[in-house]
């Protein structure tokens, strides 16, 4: 008997505390205030296919001529009545085809209903409204440039690969080449700008026309493998390879200063020496005065060995000339090879001055380069018998202040006779 009596004790007390939690768990709802201002057919959002005419009124629970209405943030072409809250949109296509609007996009626009008595009495809500349209347009590959271009060998191509979105956007551009080509921007998406500089070997010296027409494709596919192509020739033609010959013209150029500076140790040389004959005359000329002037006055005087010996040293006087010339040879030739050199390394001088390039792209950069080739090999020829010795212990700078010193101007000067 005890043990029904806790039995039931226990379930009536369980049976309490599960009421107990039932009704503390229960939500209770405010009151309503059936008198505040409220939207009371609010769509939230419109969707509107293109071309075509939305017309919706909005209503309110009160009287809507005591109300104004008004849009904020509204798409281009939504309107709104501020009398009765009519909205109306015409969705024209030139507005998507001039992008103003886009299609399947949620066009966000702030509705607000206000009191024109009492300004706190108002409703501040939000609609959206997206177009959709089910005509496909089809989307299109447009490059910068159009027709056929027309570069030299060396020239860099360069345009943009742009897109003409439609429905379907591209999502890839592939690219083809009727030729082979090397060192160029790869065009992967839309508004990429592809890039190429032909080599100055891409036309062969086999092609009679000396140029070469190059086509290029650019393909665009969209998710659904829709394709659009845009081709583009380019005319490539033979020009010359500048940087070869830029190389080409500093070497001859260098080799003629190499060469003036060869010809400046030379002339120092022969220079030195016909100074030094020039002082072994001096000296003989004035043994030659002195022993003729002793001749005399020996002769003159009244000793008839002095005489004797006057008759005779005026002789050894004479005599000495030829030894003279014997042992110090006329320096003619010296003097014609110094000039001869001082004459071809003056007008190598001239032409490297009246042979410089001019600007970056000389179009006579090659006859430049041959004028100093062939006057540099007619100078060698000329002067290939005089011996040129490099061993003088003579800086450049030294050899110029020798060369172009005043003595040395004035010594070969030209005279007229």
């Amino acid at each position: 008997m005890i043990k029904r009596l806790l039995i039931v004790n226990i379930l009536f007390l369980v049976t309490i505390t599960a009421s107990a939690q039932i009704i503390s768990e229960t939500i209770i709802s405010p009151a309503i205030d059936s008198s505040a201002l409220r939207i009371i057919n609010m769509n939230p959002y419109f969707i509107q296919h293109v071309d075509s005419t939305n017309i919706y009124k909005f209503r309110i629970n009160r009287n809507s001529l005591l109300y104004y209405w008004y849009i904020k943030n509204a798409p281009v072409g939504l309107t709104i009545n501020k009398d009765n809250g009519q909205l109306s949109f015409k969705a024209a296509k030139n507005y998507f085809l001039s992008g103003k609007l886009k299609y399947d996009f949620p066009y966000k626009a702030n509705l607000i209903v206000q009191s024109l008595d009492d300004p706190k009495d108002k409703v501040d809500t939000s609609f959206s409204i997206s177009f959709y349209n089910t005509e496909i347009i089809p989307s299109r590959i447009k490059l910068s440039v159009s027709g056929v271009l027309t570069v030299d060998e060396g020239e860099t191509v360069s345009f943009s690969v742009q897109c003409e979105t439609g429905s379907f956007p591209f999502e890839s551009i592939l690219f083809n080449s009727m030729e082979p080509l090397k060192d160029y921007a790869l065009v992967k998406q839309c508004n990429d700008e592809f890039k190429w500089t032909p080599g100055f070997d891409f036309v062969k010296d086999d092609d009679q026309i000396k140029e070469k027409t190059v086509t290029l494709s650019f393909i665009g596919t969209t998710r659904s493998q829709a394709r659009d192509t845009a081709s583009i020739r380019i005319l490539v033609k033979n020009a010359l390879n500048y940087p070869k010959a830029r190389e080409e013209f500093e070497m001859a150029n260098q080799n003629i200063r190499s060469y003036i500076l060869l010809l400046k140790y030379a002339f120092v040389q022969i220079d030195k020496r016909v100074k030094k004959v020039k002082s072994y005359r001096t000296v003989f000329d004035l043994t030659s005065t002195s022993t003729a002037l002793s001749g005399t006055i020996l002769n003159t005087v009244g000793s008839a060995s002095a005489r004797n010996t006057g008759v005779i040293l005026p002789s050894v006087g004479v005599a000495l000339v030829p030894v003279k010339d014997a042992t110090v040879p006329n320096n003619t030739v010296e003097l014609n090879q110094a000039s001869q050199i001082r004459g071809t390394i003056k007008r190598l001088e001239y032409l490297l001055t009246d042979n410089v390039l001019a600007g970056d792209r000389d179009n006579d950069i090659i006859r430049k380069t041959n004028k100093l080739k062939d006057e540099l090999k007619q100078a060698q020829v000329q002067l290939i018998d005089i011996p040129v010795d490099i061993s003088a212990n003579m800086t450049e700078e030294e050899l110029n202040n020798y060369f172009n010193s005043p003595e040395v101007n004035k010594k070969y000067k030209l005279k007229r006779k």
